[in-house]
């Protein structure tokens, strides 16, 4: 979790294939990200977890997305995922993580969810979707009653908005399209993502001088 914060983002990989998926954290670990999170909408996730976790070792904090059960929380974690994301707030699936020690952030949105998915024993909240219900002034809304409360906005986070995020409190911030789209994938321009990566990478070290 520590990896993350001084990080300060989280790639989401949402692709239509696992080779797309392996790819895409290529480039934006060329591009100095170390961390990302694989979601298990992309077909064959698992086996690009094994893959990427093989291949990188203990050079880059790889996750998985969209995790919905303990089971499937499980299973991510023996092809080696290091942390877990979460969509919706599910406390068994927090229990799983913590029983094993990894760190995980399932989704929330009311006030009543964030203090929940805490309580639970989650490592941060992933605030989803933030950008639909004021971005990073609702950040800094929920943070007023939870200033002890780690949150990693999701949603409505671009090179623009990214150090709003940052500055109104979130600890990190996750990237989707913004910053891994399929039409790049499609075009097999993979470049593009490494240089993107070095944009939001700027961005939050911008912020955090700031």
């Amino acid at each position: 979790m520590s990896a993350i914060t001084q990080i300060g983002i989280v790639p989401i990989v949402r692709t239509d294939s696992a080779e797309g998926a392996i790819k895409s954290i290529e480039a934006v670990y060329r591009g100095g990200i170390r961390a990302a999170e694989i979601t298990m909408t992309v077909p064959g996730a698992i086996k690009a977890l094994e893959k990427l976790a093989d291949q990188f070792g203990d050079q880059i904090v790889l996750g998985a997305g969209t995790v919905l059960d303990p089971e499937t929380a499980r299973a991510c974690m023996l092809a080696g995922a290091q942390f877990f994301v979460t969509p919706a707030l599910n406390v068994k699936t927090i229990e799983m993580a913590q029983r094993y020690s990894k760190p995980i952030m399932p989704g929330a949105l009311t006030p009543t969810e964030v203090l929940t998915a805490w309580e639970a024993g989650a490592d941060a909240i992933k605030v989803f979707p933030c950008g639909n219900v004021g971005g990073a002034k609702y950040i800094k809304a929920l943070k007023a009653p939870f200033p002890h409360i780690e949150m990693v906005p999701t949603g409505g986070v671009n090179l623009e908005t990214c150090g709003d995020f940052l500055k109104a409190g979130a600890c990190a911030v996750g990237v989707g399209g913004e910053l891994i789209d399929a039409a790049t994938i499609k075009s097999g321009k993979f470049e593009v993502f490494e240089e993107r990566a070095r944009q939001f990478l700027a961005a939050v070290a911008k912020a955090r001088a700031a």
